[in-house]
């Protein structure tokens, strides 16, 4: 049975998970704010677990999920109120209360559906009878189009990153990293996380880990291949020089400020919006996933196949990609209306 106190029964028969009674405490502890109580602590670290080891979630998705289950057990445990009592209408007023805060319609979707999967979850555990949250209706999500870059901006980007750096090592660096970026449409994490055993040997194709440790296979193009050798060279030796000194080696092709780690994302952010300002570029038009951005669009301008842009991005759904072509209908449109002879003046 289920008690009061919101703490549900051991889940059965999990994926990769070992069953667990319910007193016992979680296993990935959840970092809850003041008056969360253990029994919804519990909740969304059993649920959590489940999601990472039955669907493969990406680290980031999971904190995703961990922070706006938090969010709503905090404003829950505020009203007295938990996650085995809560009701159909305490969704309901939560979700105002988002839209009080001023959170966006992509904020407030994302959220209900944390709430909406975890109450799914503890339905089929037998945690409770019904799910509160059940063909509740969002505000959905307004759909926009990517922000990218011309090819001006990424030439004058990549320009910039072989002169940015205190160092020559710096500058190789940094010039591997655009280049890698811009060549592979990787995503961020997959960026900093690329282990350099993937780059040895100069290959014309590269495995790149995703979410939810999905692999993909990508092309690299010439300039990028001829800047990752130039930044192995002096990367391997520096390398050299820290295992004589006993510090252990980074397995990551960019090694982060502490011996034998790799770059945060963090890091990079920064580093992109500086190289951006060298570049003569506003830094808040430049993100890495604008990088990635414009790998997309400008393969789909130059006839690329939609399906093959799919499997390069690693999306899971084609309707993902499809958003691209919006973007290139925007620029087609554009360049119509102000490059064509009898377009109307103002």
């Amino acid at each position: 049975m289920t008690g009061a106190s919101g703490t549900g029964p051991a889940r059965k028969t999990p994926a990769g998970i070992a069953a667990t009674k319910a007193s016992a405490p979680a296993r990935r502890p959840v970092p809850a704010g003041p008056g969360i109580g253990a029994g919804m602590e519990r909740w969304i670290s059993t649920f959590l677990d489940a999601r990472a080891a039955e669907q493969g979630s990406a680290k980031n998705t999971q904190l995703a999920y961990g922070r706006d289950l938090i969010d709503f057990a905090e404003w829950l445990a505020r009203r007295g109120d938990d996650f085995q009592a809560a009701e159909r209408a305490s969704v309901e007023d939560y979700l105002v209360f988002c839209d009080a805060q001023g959170l966006s319609k992509a904020t407030r979707a994302r959220r209900l559906s944390s709430i909406r999967q975890l109450y799914r979850f503890a339905h089929e555990e037998g945690w409770r009878a019904d799910n509160p949250a059940l063909r509740m209706k969002g505000p959905g999500a307004t759909r926009r189009l990517p922000k990218t870059l011309d090819r001006d901006e990424v030439l004058r980007l990549i320009g910039a990153a072989e002169a940015h750096g205190r160092s020559p090592a710096d500058r190789l660096r940094n010039l591997a990293m655009v280049e890698l970026l811009y060549a592979t449409g990787m995503r961020v994490t997959e960026l900093v996380e690329l282990p350099v055993a993937a780059v040895r040997g100069d290959p014309k194709m590269i495995l790149v880990r995703g979410k939810g440790d999905k692999e993909r296979m990508v092309p690299l193009s010439t300039p990028a291949r001829a800047a990752l050798k130039a930044w192995l060279a002096v990367r391997d030796a520096a390398e050299d020089e820290e295992r004589a000194k006993g510090r252990a080696p980074s397995r990551h092709l960019f090694p982060g400020g502490k011996p034998g780690t790799g770059m945060t994302r963090q890091h990079f952010f920064v580093l992109i919006k500086d190289i951006a300002v060298a570049a003569g570029i506003s830094p808040e038009k430049v993100t890495p996933h604008r990088m990635r951005h414009a790998f997309a669009t400008h393969l789909l301008a130059g006839g690329a196949d939609l399906r093959a842009i799919q499997t390069l991005l690693g999306h899971a759904d084609v309707a993902t990609t499809e958003i691209y072509t919006h973007v290139l209908d925007d620029g087609l449109k554009d360049l119509v209306l102000t490059k064509h002879p009898l377009a109307r003046k103002g």
